[in-house]
């Protein structure tokens, strides 16, 4: 009997060498695929040819913004810028200071708080004013004397100093001075994303355009009292300084008493929530803070230090870096991440129960702001959520082992290294 694979082309001995010759060539083009995957794609100085940048750059944002011009390799991209420096903002100057805010119409995600800087003078004066928003503000340098009256007509008076807070409610009206010696700097945050500071109600421009023979009507005094109100508002101007603060806090206390509850904080002399080798953080929210619906944490990083992976659940967080440098990953869902980079008098927002951690990259400590429009402050650490879920559930998600595991602290350490 003959066999039928001497007459097929493709006979054994045929069949065997094509098929030595195709393994060679898989082989061949595994090492050849193995060379590739070892060809390095990315260089610590960014020196490789497919790294370069020939064209014309700015040289002096980039270097500001290392973790956006070579991404780390975690990254992913898909994700939205979540900073807004202060910089790039229209700064407003006047007589007795400038002022100059980010809202949703610079910053599109920041659409549930926005904020303003604002600089006074010795004697500058934010002229006496109201708006719908909360107003939650932060003394980051100098002092200030602040006043208001509630819906009750019960007044209040206090001077604030560096690192103290103060917080207005929607319609409560109210001012700022500077005080001495070199005045007063400091952040203003409000519970809505369109908010205008430059689009307020203001006294002046409210008596200004009201008819004088209403007003003498309203205080039943003739209308020359109000010959010289001005023409126009005054927004920030200089004037003298105030009186005494406790001649004034009695002065309006007089008939109906004070405000229940201070619309100050005094931030400075409050003792850290938590204290760790890696820096503190003070909480301060309606808890401790009566007067306040907006919730806040005053962190400090020291050099090296990380604001731990972690998330809030209740609301939209708003950042203010007050000094040093950081960086800052945010992962959203879908497997979107990117990293930014942060500077002093920049703005970072990030959406409701989004993860994300703050690291120091400076050799100085780093300090930022985390505000929420909500009365409670509320977190979730990573950290925290694993150690309070099974081992055995966790390592088979992640094969770290279970005594990696059962080492995690109980509680959240907010700030690393403990």
């Amino acid at each position: 009997m003959s066999d039928n694979n001497d007459h097929n082309p493709l006979s054994r001995r045929k069949f065997l060498g094509n098929s030595s010759a195709a393994l060679v060539a898989i082989a061949g083009m595994q090492v050849a695929a193995g060379a590739q995957e070892t060809t390095p794609i990315r260089s610590r100085d960014h020196h490789l040819v497919n790294e370069l940048e020939p064209q014309p750059k700015n040289a002096a944002l980039d270097a500001q913004n290392p973790s956006s011009n070579f991404s780390p390799v975690t990254d992913a991209g898909g994700q939205p810028p979540f900073k807004y420096p202060f910089s790039f903002s229209h700064k407003r100057i006047e007589g007795g200071g400038w002022t100059r805010q980010v809202t949703v119409r610079d910053m599109p995600m920041s659409k549930k708080m926005a904020g303003v800087q604002m600089r006074l003078i010795k004697g500058g004066v934010r002229e006496l004013h109201w708006h719908v928003g909360a107003e939650w503000a932060f003394m980051i340098s100098g002092s200030a004397r602040i006043t208001a009256v509630d819906q009750k007509g019960r007044g209040f008076v206090e001077d604030i100093n560096e690192g103290d807070l103060w917080i207005f409610p929607g319609g409560i009206p109210h001012s700022i001075q500077g005080l001495g010696p070199d005045g007063a700097m400091f952040l203003l945050v409000f519970d809505d994303g369109n908010f205008n500071e430059f689009e307020t109600f203001l006294l002046t421009d409210w008596l200004h355009h009201t008819m004088p023979e209403v007003l003498a009507k309203n205080f039943d005094v003739p209308e020359s009292t109000f010959a010289k109100v001005p023409p126009k508002e005054l927004f920030i101007f200089e004037r003298d300084l105030p009186r005494p603060l406790a001649e004034e806090k009695n002065a309006v206390a007089a008939g109906t008493g004070t405000v229940p509850n201070s619309f100050a904080f005094f931030t400075s002399k409050m003792a850290p929530t938590k204290v760790t080798k890696g820096g503190e953080v003070k909480i301060v929210d309606v808890t401790n803070f009566p007067a306040s619906n907006i919730a806040a944490a005053i962190v400090t990083l020291k050099p090296g230090g990380l604001r731990e992976l972690h998330w809030h659940p209740n609301e939209d967080e708003w950042q203010y870096y007050v000094k040093g440098s950081g960086r800052m990953t945010v992962f959203a869902a879908g497997g979107r991440a990117r990293t930014m980079d942060f500077q002093a008098g920049d703005v970072g927002y990030i959406d409701r129960s989004v993860p994300h951690f703050v690291e120091n990259t400076g050799t100085e400590d780093l300090v930022f702001l985390e505000v929420f429009p909500t009365p409670n402050y509320e977190d979730i650490s990573l950290a925290e959520w694993l150690a309070h879920t099974p081992s055995r559930l966790v390592d088979q998600h992640l094969g770290t082992g279970e005594d990696f595991l059962n080492k995690i602290q109980k509680k959240e350490a907010v700030i690393t290294p403990q």
